[in-house]
């Protein structure tokens, strides 16, 4: 089994929650399930490009004009997508690590996003909605946040919006591990959040290790 993580946090993981929540997590995968291959992509180490107009040409515009064919600067400005989109096409588990900024996921995660989640990548767009074009089987959120959140809150722009993209490329299976109430709440409280979103990472992490990489017909 394939396991992808793709962190999105500028801090040293001494200062990071979401990265100690990652740490809990591989450790206890490890642990449970040592043959399970994980590829780490630190995104503040290997930043991606925003979409150029060149690239979203390459991409989208066969969609509008059956038949288009992108120039060769179209193509090589897609050179990021195509290695990324094949390393989560290589993937049965996607792991994010971010903290909740503004709201929202890191603009940098969104840039990623942006770069993978394509036409012609992971979907295809067919008559009644998109066909997945990959063999994602759980995607999994380590996530913390300054202020105390709760189900449905309308100010999470992050969970929400990451649980629709996937669904639209067909991945139902979302667990999230979330320390809430980091800042200005108390440290006692901080900490018992961060505890119990740790835990939760770690029962996570026991559900992937036991996971089994589907037969796929050659």
């Amino acid at each position: 089994m394939n396991v992808l993580h793709i962190c999105a946090n500028p801090r040293p993981v001494q200062e990071s929650v979401s990265k100690q929540l990652a740490t809990a997590f591989f450790m206890r995968l490890a642990e449970r399930n040592p043959d399970i291959n994980v590829t780490n992509v630190d995104l503040y180490q290997s930043p991606p490009p925003f979409l150029t107009l060149p690239a979203f040409r390459c991409v989208w515009q066969p969609l509008t004009e059956p038949g288009y064919k992108p120039t060769t600067g179209e193509y090589n400005a897609t050179a990021y997508s195509r290695q990324q989109v094949e390393q989560l096409k290589q993937s049965d588990v996607l792991v994010l690590t971010m903290p909740m900024w503004n709201y929202s996921m890191p603009a940098i995660m969104k840039a990623w996003l942006d770069q993978v989640i394509i036409p012609g990548g992971t979907f295809a767009f067919e008559e009644g909605g998109a066909k997945p074009l990959h063999h994602l089987q759980k995607v999994v959120l380590l996530i913390s946040s300054a202020d105390d959140f709760k189900e449905e809150d309308p100010r999470d722009g992050l969970t929400r919006e990451l649980r629709a993209t996937f669904e639209f490329i067909g991945v139902t299976d979302i667990s999230i591990a979330w320390a809430d109430g980091q800042y200005g709440h108390g440290e006692d409280e901080a900490k018992e959040h961060k505890e119990i979103a740790t835990e939760t990472a770690q029962d996570i992490a026991d559900e992937v290790a036991e996971m089994t990489t589907p037969v796929t017909e050659g």
